[in-house]
């Protein structure tokens, strides 16, 4: 499945909702189960589908298997229906793409970790320092902790963060847990993925190294932004992972290409480091880190307002977004 969060505008307001992508069309995978639960005889289908398949992305994924498996069944239900389908009392549920806003798939995750698990990006950038690869690099894969409340989403634009001079863009491929564990060797890991999407990991290049020179940080450097997107694939749309291509196109020009297959920490390593003694929670972000030349500063080129940024890694999609600077 290809999993969205989707926003619907109705008299009353604004609704984020959870779907999956059919076509060019997204189905509302908790309204396509409470259709379905009253099609059965089910008495209270409503209730039912609010429990096993909730429509905010956060509460479906704390279901794991029996949401994800829930899910699969309504949209299976649904494709073998006509389009035309409706809740019971007739709501809708599959929505032309151009009707709805599609928001980060994870709008508000309990915890962004960002790892450097890319060798080669590493080493262009300590070179950059006059610097070897620190040899603890290759001790354990290692992170660190985002601002999982400014996630932007794949219809959002960013706003020029007016301390930087140097905006940079990074290339990353993400996947979120769908899983609750603890102590999870790397073997088993893959059970704890509930998907990947597309994640540009902004940063304020100059800002972020006055932050490091003190041995803390990255903070103000990144916490404006961080773009996830266009949805959640689950594992089962990519057989293997490490076949995915990696590309960033600034204004329509390349910038970077990669391979998710040139990284040194695998998401299965990084699952069973982090979770040794730590209790991983549906919903968690973990970013790979940017790929070989998946950045600016590796080139020392930078980002400007009015830049369009898109990432592209199939099949999950193209995340873009559009770089605005306010006059403040």
């Amino acid at each position: 499945m290809k999993l969205v969060t989707f926003q619907v505008t109705t008299p009353v307001g604004k609704f984020a909702r959870i779907g999956a992508l059919h076509k060019e069309s997204i189905v509302d995978l908790n309204m396509a189960y409470t259709r379905m639960l009253a099609d059965l005889g089910e008495a209270q289908p409503y209730r039912l589908a609010a429990a096993e398949v909730p429509s905010s992305m956060l509460e479906f994924l704390q279901g794991e298997i029996t949401a994800m498996n829930r899910a699969r069944e309504a949209l299976r239900y649904v494709r073998e229906k006509d389009h035309s389908v409706q809740g019971p009392d007739g709501e809708m549920i599959v929505y032309a793409l151009a009707a709805v806003s599609l928001l980060a798939p994870v709008p508000h995750p309990p915890l962004l970790r960002d790892f450097i698990a890319f060798e080669a990006h590493i080493a262009a950038t300590s070179k950059k320092r006059g610097q070897p690869i620190p040899p603890e690099w290759y001790n354990a894969p290692v992170y660190y902790k985002g601002n999982p409340l400014t996630i932007i989403g794949p219809e959002d634009v960013l706003l020029w963060p007016l301390q930087t001079k140097k905006l940079d863009y990074e290339l990353e491929l993400a996947c979120v847990i769908g899983r609750k564990g603890r102590d999870i060797p790397a073997i088993k890991a893959g059970d704890y993925i509930a998907g990947y999407t597309i994640m540009n990991d902004f940063s304020a290049r100059d800002i972020q190294f006055q932050e490091m020179a003190c041995r803390l940080g990255p903070a103000k450097g990144k916490d404006f932004a961080t773009a996830l997107g266009p949805c959640l694939v689950t594992p089962d749309e990519i057989p293997d992972i490490n076949q995915v291509k990696m590309v960033a196109r600034v204004n329509g020009d390349v910038w970077s290409e990669g391979s998710f297959g040139t990284i040194h920490w695998s998401f299965a390593q990084m699952i069973e480091h982090v979770s040794q003694g730590e209790t991983l929670y549906p919903g968690e972000v973990f970013g790979s880190g940017t790929v070989g030349g998946g950045c600016g500063l590796e080139m020392d080129r930078f980002l400007k307002p009015d830049d369009v940024v898109e990432l592209e890694i199939q099949p999950i999609g193209k995340l873009k977004t559009r770089i605005v600077k306010e006059n403040r």
